[in-house]
């Protein structure tokens, strides 16, 4: 058996969860996808954010609305440990609309990562 690299697993995770949380936002992913890698907290402000872009999205018409987050890439992640078990990252993500910055948390407990913290620029 070949020993994990934390950093790549951290990266890889990282970079995984934040073109899902993407999707989410873009209406194409369902939440719960994301329930056992976002922590309940992360989770609910995630749906939470996704709900009022759908409900403005049908109160205005906003074809600019409806293309944001639609097509998003994750161009470049970048992580660094913070102590052990803790793990901070940024990623850039470029969609039809913009490129916006992404900032994680990752915590491993009982082996497994969790995101504790997920912020949407």
């Amino acid at each position: 058996m070949r020993p994990v690299d934390p950093l790549a697993e951290v990266r890889a995770i990282t970079r995984g969860t934040v073109q899902a949380a993407m999707e989410v936002l873009a209406g194409i992913r369902p939440i719960h996808q994301l329930a056992r890698r976002l922590d309940p907290r992360c989770l609910a402000a995630l749906q939470h954010r996704a709900a009022l872009i759908r409900r403005e999205i049908t109160r205005t018409g906003n074809p600019a609305l409806a293309r944001l987050h639609r097509n998003s890439t994750v161009r470049s992640v970048r992580v660094c440990e913070v102590r052990d078990g803790v793990y901070e990252g940024s990623a850039v993500v470029v969609d039809d609309v913009r490129a916006r910055a992404v900032a994680v948390r990752l915590e491993r407990s009982k082996q497994v990562w969790r995101v504790t913290e997920l912020v949407i620029g």
